[in-house]
């Protein structure tokens, strides 16, 4: 196998499709980071850039299963601003314990999206309808529930949802660096996971050469691997050198790598893929298509309510205008990452690649004083770019 692809030029030309996004988020954040004079890669920066996009992040890795199945969701954004004014309401006015509210929080999420997947799975109604219904009746629903105004503070604790950070366990080695401040739990974290991610990616390549399907090239394999490495080490080192990791950026490392084996390693993952490639064919089959539709949407639904209940927390309050166009991010997130309109294609990692493209945009234009208006305009041409690029490649390999 590895002779068909020859050099590294000829892999990368052949797998456009899979790396493309990944060179135009570093091209992306090369630019800003030269036309912010250095301000995008600073540790207070960075600690805000994964703030201030976790929860797309987070939305992105649902939605993404949901647009493999050939489905949509357009409900997510008004999910997040009526599960937040959910949360506020029981931890503000009706004062309930935090784990008992964010429990039930999150059980509504998924009963929300259970509900709407029941009608797309069971009754074929159009996904679009289905939860373009969905996006007004929770937006009036949040209305409804805060009653116009905003609800908070949060408890503390709460809180830590998203604004907290992992605490140094370890000694202060800020002196011996010559740093005035040093999180050395956060460093070894990314070191370890730094080495995890080469001992998966060697094996993962051990298995495929014992099988013959090893077709990427070594050296291209030892340098893509190399530069991953190298910058989750360098990104931990500069975080470190600030508060450490945010609470919120381990959540996003734990789901991303849980929703990469479901997608990569499991027949349900498969099984979704082949309900977007060919429904029928995949029913003739034996695959539950309704059930898996069912669950998709479900899902979705549990990690738009955990978006709303972190967006909450580092806003401190709840407010009616909370989660307003989050779908349109989402799903351009996905699109971006490579995702196809008619299902079936899509990757994790593609998914959270589009969502940073997005983050670092809208970061980047902030820092240098652009425009909502013009950055609005910027980011919609993005999206059709990347939608043409799907295009072009899928016309080239057909």
């Amino acid at each position: 196998m590895a002779g068909k692809t020859g050099t590294i030029g000829a892999y990368l030309k052949n797998n456009m499709r899979q790396y493309g996004m990944l060179l135009a988020l570093v091209a992306i954040m090369i630019f800003f980071q030269f036309m912010t004079d250095g301000t995008l890669m600073k540790p207070v920066n960075l600690t805000n850039l994964f703030l201030q996009n976790s929860y797309i992040v987070i939305m992105a890795l649902g939605m993404l299963l949901v647009i493999v199945s050939g489905h949509i969701d357009l409900s997510v954004g008004s999910v997040v601003g009526f599960v937040g004014g959910l949360a506020a309401v029981m931890l503000v006015q009706w004062h309930w314990p935090v784990l008992v509210a964010v429990a039930a929080s999150l059980a509504v999420g998924v009963l929300i999206g259970a509900a709407q997947g029941y009608w797309v799975a069971y009754w074929r109604i159009p996904s679009f309808i289905v939860t373009l219904a969905g996006m007004l009746v929770f937006r009036g629903a949040t209305l409804w529930l805060l009653n116009g105004q905003s609800v908070g503070p949060f408890p503390k604790v709460f809180q830590l949802l998203s604004t907290g950070f992992v605490p140094d366990v370890l000694p202060d080695l800020a002196p011996l660096l010559g740093l005035a401040r040093f999180n050395a739990t956060a460093f070894l974290l990314g070191l370890a996971m730094a080495a995890t991610i080469l001992i998966l990616a060697s094996r993962g390549r051990a298995r495929a050469a014992a099988h013959g399907m090893a077709d990427e090239p070594f050296g291209f394999f030892v340098g893509k691997n190399g530069l991953i490495a190298v910058a989750i080490v360098y990104i931990s080192f500069l975080l470190a050198t600030y508060r450490g990791l945010p609470n919120v950026l381990i959540t996003m490392a734990v789901l991303i790598v849980l929703y990469m084996f479901i997608t990569n390693s499991t027949t349900i993952g498969r099984r979704i893929y082949a309900i977007g490639g060919n429904e029928k064919a995949a029913k003739l089959s034996g695959i539950n298509t309704e059930r898996l539709v069912f669950l998709s949407f479900a899902n979705m639904g549990f990690l738009a309510a955990l978006a709303g209940l972190i967006f909450a927390a580092r806003l401190n309050t709840a407010t009616p205008k909370a989660g307003v166009s989050f779908e349109l991010d989402v799903i351009a997130a996905v699109f971006i990452g490579g995702a196809s309109m008619s299902g079936g294609v899509g990757t994790i990692v593609g998914a959270v690649i589009g969502a940073f493209i997005m983050g670092v945009m809208n970061n980047g234009m902030s820092i240098l004083g652009i425009g909502i208006d013009y950055q609005q305009v910027i980011k919609g041409l993005v999206l059709l770019m990347a939608v043409i690029f799907d295009v072009y490649n899928k016309s080239k390999s057909t």
